[in-house]
């Protein structure tokens, strides 16, 4: 943690330039992982420092400062690494790869699962065919975060067996077979490299191939396809890597607003109108509005920050309100950086200065975010299911 605030200066000094050019940020990827923080979530038992959900947060908020993408990508390799903790997934050989991987330099990963025109409890359309012992991958995923600088991607697909099944599929990032379609062009996390991966008979051997199990229905959760014992395992994970992502992301976006603040106190502390004597930090107008913004998000953070230990205890009420405080702090982190770009007017919205950026990047985490009407049914029914053991 020491190293963090020298890492966050760098990714906010090169976060303009990548922003603009739509270009990877290799540099500040590489500043992340020399401050060890790209392993963060490495449990003991592989050598690493096994960071809890709690730690993981601060680390994320403070990333986003700097620059939205970088954090994001840094995200989801922490959550791949927290769930191996968890749940050894990966096979022994295949870890250790990575871990070794992850001495050397910078190894992300990110598990793909999106399909363009894909719809809700749809089994994958990537196909993974046999070939002799293993396994040949052909499909294209989209939305996949980091894509270029992937060292591993973890690839959803189905068998073309007479009864398919539906796995994980461990594939290197350097795979003959796969490309990038640079397809990522958004408003904001413009870094964040959210190609199309394309496979077309991408070879995986037969020890990467995990969680093999039969198709389930349309509208079937994945962890329903295990029964008993196991099955309440899969499902209690599906949560727990809910929670992680839930409140992984939400630290990202409230990162992303505290940059915006900061950005809006100097203005006010600097402007001076025509019309005025002293700066517009000394006018009872702009420091209500100020506060308004401080208080919106030491509400989210203080959420946020209560749940990620209780979710690191094990509590089954904090695991199940994340969703909800993932939405309600991507809606305080929108509204106050939408304040403060109200507040500055035409400064706020010029592309000479990053309130602008920040605006884009907030309003794109949102991608991150289950949908509202999901999020809120979901409450709505864990509220009336109380109400009746009354």
């Amino acid at each position: 943690m020491a190293g963090l605030p020298r890492v966050v200066d760098l990714l906010a000094a090169r976060a303009e330039e990548h922003d603009r050019d739509a270009t990877f940020p290799y540099q500040g990827i590489e500043a992340v992982h020399e401050a060890g923080l790209l392993t963060l979530t490495v449990s003991p038992r592989y050598g690493g420092p096994g960071g809890t959900l709690a730690d993981t947060v601060r680390v994320l908020a403070q990333l986003g400062r700097g620059d939205a993408s970088v954090a994001v990508v840094t995200a989801f390799t922490l959550l791949q690494h927290a769930a191996q903790a968890r749940r050894a997934l990966w096979p022994a050989a295949g870890y250790r790869r990575l871990i070794t991987e992850s001495r050397r330099g910078p190894a992300l990963v990110n598990t793909l699962r999106t399909e363009p025109g894909d719809g809700p409890g749809e089994p994958p359309r990537t196909l993974a065919r046999r070939d002799g012992d293993g396994w040949l991958l052909t499909g294209r995923k989209t939305y996949c975060t980091g894509a270029e600088a992937l060292a591993w991607m973890a690839v959803t697909a189905r068998t073309d067996e007479p009864e398919p099944r539906v796995g994980t599929f461990l594939v290197r990032g350097e795979s003959e077979g796969l490309e990038i379609d640079p397809t990522w062009d958004q408003l904001g996390l413009r870094a964040s490299a959210g190609h199309d991966v394309v496979l077309d008979r991408v070879p995986v051997p037969a020890d990467l191939a995990l969680g093999l199990r039969p198709v389930e229905p349309a509208g079937t959760d994945v962890a329903e396809g295990a029964e008993g014992a196991d099955r309440t395992e899969e499902a209690e994970e599906a949560e727990l890597a809910r929670a992680w992502h839930d409140l992984a992301l939400a630290a990202v976006a409230l990162g992303v607003a505290r940059a915006a603040e900061a950005w809006l106190v100097r203005f006010l502390n600097q402007r001076t109108p025509a019309n005025l004597t002293e700066p517009l930090g000394t006018l009872p107008r702009y420091r209500c509005a100020l506060g308004e913004i401080e208080a919106q998000l030491i509400g989210a953070e203080e959420l946020v920050a209560g749940l990620a230990p209780r979710v690191d205890r094990g509590e089954p009420d904090a695991v199940a309100r994340t969703g909800p405080a993932h939405l309600l702090a991507t809606r305080a982190a929108t509204a106050a950086v939408q304040q403060a770009v109200a507040l500055t007017g035409n400064p706020g919205l010029s592309r000479r200065h990053p309130l602008e950026r920040y605006l884009r990047d907030v309003l794109s985490s949102r991608v991150h975010l289950a949908s509202e009407e999901a999020v809120l049914e979901a409450a709505g029914r864990a509220a009336l299911e109380r109400g009746t053991r009354r």
